[in-house]
């Protein structure tokens, strides 16, 4: 596995549509997921979309923190756990909206407080292929509506009034 580099808003491939995934038993695509995983987890981070990595695929992979204690209780069974969803959808969304604190890895030291749904039921394919649905709530659905908005070429700058750079003290959302 490789760490790989998280490209800045400056290379064309973060702002353009990403292509379906439709080749799942390729060793190169079960590779980019495994890197994806490493370079997410090294970052740190909670999510992370191909085409922040500089592929223009429809991957993304979410991973909320496990790291103390506070995590693992505020998070429960879902605190550590790699979501690898090719192809992401979301099919419904709540109507009540929320507003939150986000950064991203590919505008470090950024954030801006966007407005998202409250939740979203996500659908895709796992990492063979494999037809799957989650139910995300709160900071995990945040996460999902980012990540995804990556693959339309969308970054949370462009849903936000104001950014800002962080202090250090914020809690990044997404």
């Amino acid at each position: 596995m490789s760490i790989l580099p998280i490209i800045q808003p400056d290379n064309p491939v973060l702002r353009k549509k990403a292509v379906r995934v439709t080749t799942f038993d390729d060793k190169k695509f079960q590779q980019l997921i495994d890197d994806m995983v490493e370079t997410l987890i090294a970052a740190p981070g909670v999510g992370l979309a191909a085409p922040q990595v500089a592929v223009s695929q429809r991957l993304i992979v979410v991973r909320l923190p496990d790291a103390s204690e506070e995590d693992r209780q505020e998070y429960g069974p879902l605190a550590g756990v790699v979501h690898v969803f090719a192809n992401p959808k979301i099919i419904k969304a709540s109507k009540e909206m929320v507003k939150g604190v986000e950064g991203c890895l590919s505008l470090p030291g950024y954030l801006g407080e966007v407005e998202r749904h409250k939740s979203v039921v996500v659908t895709g394919q796992d990492r063979q292929g494999k037809d799957i649905r989650i139910k995300a709530d709160g900071w995990f659905a945040r996460v999902f509506q980012h990540e995804i908005d990556h693959l339309e070429g969308v970054l949370f700058t462009d849903r936000t009034e104001k950014v800002w750079r962080s202090d250090g003290d914020e809690k990044d959302e997404a």
